[in-house]
C-alpha cells in the first residue's frame, strides 16, 4: 500500500489532506471576509467617499494578480504546504500592520497605510487560495479511482463552503467592530489565524505537490487553449460581480435608509447563499463521462442567462420602480444563484484542464485572472457609482458578462483539445 492509499481511521490520505486544506482555508476566509467588512464600515463611518472606499481595496486586488502567478510557481517549486504556511503568515503580518493605524494620523497618511496593509493581505489571500485549490487537484489525482465526478464534488464543496464562510466573515466583521473596535478585532483575528497556521504546519506533508516548476516566463505563460480562454472569461465574470458588490450596492442600500447591520446582513446572506448553491452545483449541472462535453456547454448557457439579470435590475432602477430596494435585493439574489453556478463550473473546469504535474502553476495563472477581474470591478465600482449611481454599476456588470459569455464560446470541449502536449504523448 503506497502513501496515497493509506488509511487514517477509515479515511484515505487524499481525503485527509483535502479535509485539512479545506479547514485551513475556512479559517483564512472567515478572517478575510471579516477584514473587508471591518475596513468598509470603519472608514465609511469616518466619511470616506465611494471612490476612496474602492481605492482602499485596489492594491489588495492588484497584489493578487502577481501573487497568484508567483504563488503557483512557488507552490510547484517548494510544495503546497509551504505556500499555505507563507500565505497564513503574511495575512497575520497584514493584520498587524492595519492594527498599527492611529486615529491622530492625517487622512492621506491613513489611506496610504491602509492601502499598503491591504496589499499585504491581498498577497496573503491569493497565495493561500492558489495553494489550496492546487491541493485539491493533487489529492484528486491520488484518488483516481473516484473519477471526474469526485473532482467536481470536491471543487464545488470547497468553493461553496469557502464562500459561505466568507459570508459568516462579513457578519463577524460587523460584530467584532461593534464589540472589540477596529484594533481589537484585528488582534483577535490574528490569534485565530495563528491557530490555523499551527494546524497546517503540524498536519500536512511539507513536500505535498512539489514538482519541477517552469524554467522561464514564456513556459509559465504558455498555457493551453482551454486555460487561456477560461482565464479570460474569469476576468469578466468576477469584474461583473465586484462592479456592484464592492461599493455600489452597500452604499445604495445605506443611502435609502438601511442600517450598517442591515447592509452587512444582506451581504452576508447573499454570500452564504451563493456558497451553498456553489456546493450544490454538481447536482444542478449534468455530468459527462469525459468531464467536458456537458460541463463546457453549461458554462456557456449559465453565462448567457446571467447577462440578462443586471439588465433587468438596471431597467427597474432607471424606471424608478415602486419599492425599488426589493427589486434590487430580489434581482441580486437571482444574480447570486446564477453566478454561483457559473463560478463553480469555472472552478471545476480549471482543474479539469490543468495538468496534474504543474497544477499549482495552472491554477495560479487562472486565479491571477480572477484577481485582475476583481481589481477591474473594484475600480469601476467606485467610478461608475460616483458617475451614475447604481444604474451605471449594473450596466457595467451586464457589459462584462456579455464579454464573459463570448469568451466561453472559445472553450474546447474535446479531450485531446485541452490536454497539454506532455499529457497527449504520455511523456513525463
Amino acid at each position: 500500500m503506497n502513501a496515497a492509499e493509506r488509511h487514517y481511521g477509515g479515511v484515505t490520505t487524499a481525503e485527509r489532506n483535502y479535509g485539512i486544506v479545506t479547514a485551513a482555508y475556512w479559517g483564512f476566509t472567515l478572517t478575510d471576509g471579516a477584514l473587508r467588512m471591518l475596513v468598509l464600515l470603519h472608514f465609511y463611518k469616518l466619511g470616506y467617499s465611494p471612490f476612496t472606499l474602492a481605492f482602499l481595496f485596489l492594491l489588495y486586488e492588484a497584489a493578487g494578480v502577481l501573487a497568484n502567478l508567483i504563488g503557483g510557481w512557488l507552490a510547484t517549486r517548494f510544495g503546497i504546504a509551504r505556500m499555505l504556511t507563507v500565505g497564513l503568515t503574511t495575512q497575520i503580518i497584514g493584520f498587524g500592520l492595519l492594527s498599527a493605524l492611529q486615529p491622530e494620523w492625517t487622512a492621506s497618511l491613513s489611506v496610504v497605510w491602509v492601502v499598503l496593509s491591504q496589499g499585504v493581505c491581498g498577497v496573503a489571500k491569493d497565495l493561500t487560495k492558489t495553494a489550496s485549490k492546487s491541493a485539491i487537484k493533487i489529492t484528486q489525482a491520488q484518488a483516481k479511482d473516484q473519477g471526474n465526478g469526485q473532482l467536481f464534488k470536491w471543487v464545488a464543496w470547497f468553493t461553496g463552503s469557502k464562500n459561505a464562510m466568507k459570508g459568516f466573515g462579513f457578519f463577524l466583521g460587523g460584530l467584532l467592530l461593534e464589540t472589540l473596535g477596529f484594533q481589537g478585532s484585528l488582534w483577535a483575528m490574528s490569534g485565530l489565524l495563528a491557530l490555523v497556521l499551527i494546524g497546517v504546519v503540524s498536519s500536512l506533508p511539507p513536500m505535498m505537490g512539489k514538482s519541477k516548476a517552469s524554467g522561464s516566463a514564456r513556459e509559465l505563460f504558455a498555457k493551453s487553449e482551454g486555460i487561456n480562454a477560461l482565464a479570460a472569461a474569469r476576468v469578466a465574470l468576477f469584474g461583473a460581480r465586484d462592479v456592484w458588490f464592492v461599493v455600489g450596492v452597500p452604499v445604495f442600500l445605506y443611502s435609502i435608509g438601511w442600517t450598517f447591520t442591515m447592509v452587512g446582513g444582506f451581504l452576508a446572506a447573499w454570500t452564504i447563499g451563493y456558497g451553498l448553491v456553489q456546493a450544490l452545483a454538481p447536482q444542478l449541472v449534468r455530468r459527462s463521462a469525459d468531464g467536458l462535453s456537458r460541463e463546457v456547454p453549461a458554462a456557456r448557457w449559465w453565462s448567457a442567462a446571467l447577462t440578462l439579470i443586471p439588465l433587468g435590475i438596471a431597467a427597474a432602477v432607471w424606471l424608478q420602480a415602486p419599492q425599488l430596494q426589493w427589486w434590487v435585493v430580489g434581482g441580486l439574489s437571482l444574480f447570486g444563484f446564477a453566478f454561483a453556478i457559473n463560478s463553480s463550473v469555472h472552478s471545476y473546469l480549471i482543474l479539469a484542464y490543468a495538468g496534474s504535474e504543474k497544477a499549482a502553476e495552472d491554477v495560479g495563472f487562472y486565479y491571477a485572472a480572477n484577481a485582475l477581474g476583481r481589481f477591474m470591478g473594484t475600480l469601476l465600482s467606485g467610478l461608475l457609482y460616483q458617475w451614475g449611481g447604481l444604474l451605471y454599476a449594473l450596466l457595467g456588470s451586464a457589459l462584462m458578462l456579455l464579454v464573459c459569455w463570448l469568451t466561453t464560446l472559445r472553450l474546447p470541449v474535446g479531450l485531446l483539445e485541452h490536454t497539454q502536449p506532455s499529457e497527449k504523448t504520455g511523456t513525463p
